[in-house]
């Protein structure tokens, strides 16, 4: 049997998101990189047993590619449903990681799931799709990667509940990466604190924040033997900088808070 997705509630999000699902109201989930959007969606899914269908969007992805396509088989052409539709038929969660990233024109095919009509229209069958009573759209964005031109549309976010993530605080994220990596208690508060220290540098020399995920890779490769400050360049400060200057002065806060120790 699959172990259950380990998450560890930061605030009230569950209880809202088990509203939002009572009430069939789509969720939008805000936060940076790495903090527990998809983990959280994908506990929720196993919490309130609804089949999951996640989609990373990206610049090529079309609205086909969501609701589905005809293909050729050996018997000829037969429709095969994608994961949007699926999700609407079996009352599924359908979850579009990083929405921002898609087409408008792809996103387009969401608003009226998005509202009281909860309807999927499928052109090309010319069926037109009652969203079964399971069924919930979750989105998500990272805002920090806002622009005029990758932003969400007023007229789309105001259709959804939004709940904003952020990295845990201290004592919580501890918690996170010892359980996610094993690790023993000292080195995971060490390494909050090397992320808090780095997230502290992030409007001056970084784009990305130290997330959690990467303290969790860290404190994996340190269990697996590797010197720990080796362990910190590969899975922190590489992966948070391509310039030199900076990975060597993420490394001198990096050995600050370890003391040096290789």
């Amino acid at each position: 049997m699959t172990e259950p997705t380990f998450y560890q509630p930061q605030s009230n999000e569950i209880a809202l998101f088990e509203g939002a699902c009572q009430h069939q109201l789509p969720v939008l989930i805000k936060g940076p990189t790495g903090c527990g959007k998809t983990r959280f969606v994908r506990h929720m899914a196993e919490r309130l047993n609804r089949p999951l269908y996640t989609v990373a969007c990206h610049d090529d992805l079309t609205a086909a590619d969501l609701v589905g396509r005809h293909l050729i088989g050996p018997e000829g052409t037969y429709w095969q449903d994608g994961p949007l539709t699926r999700a609407v038929r079996e009352g599924g969660i359908c979850y579009l990681d990083e929405v921002v990233e898609a087409r408008k024109d792809t996103t387009v095919v969401l608003h009226p799931l998005a509202d009281d009509r909860r309807e999927l229209a499928l052109e090309r069958t010319g069926e037109c799709l009652q969203a079964a009573p399971g069924f919930m759209l979750v989105v998500s964005y990272n805002p920090g990667y806002q622009s005029l031109i990758k932003g969400m549309k007023p007229s789309t976010r105001q259709r959804f509940v939004s709940l904003r993530f952020d990295y845990p605080e201290a004592a919580v994220e501890t918690t996170i990466v010892q359980r996610e990596s094993g690790c023993d208690p000292d080195l995971a508060q060490l390494l909050v604190r090397l992320a808090n220290a780095l997230r502290n540098l992030k409007d001056h020399d970084l784009e990305e924040a130290a997330s959690t995920r990467l303290l969790i890779y860290t404190a994996q490769l340190i269990g697996a033997g590797l010197p720990t400050l080796d362990a910190c360049r590969a899975a922190l400060a590489e992966p948070l900088s391509d310039d030199d200057a900076t990975v060597a002065a993420l490394m001198d806060v990096a050995r600050a808070v370890f003391g040096g120790q290789s």
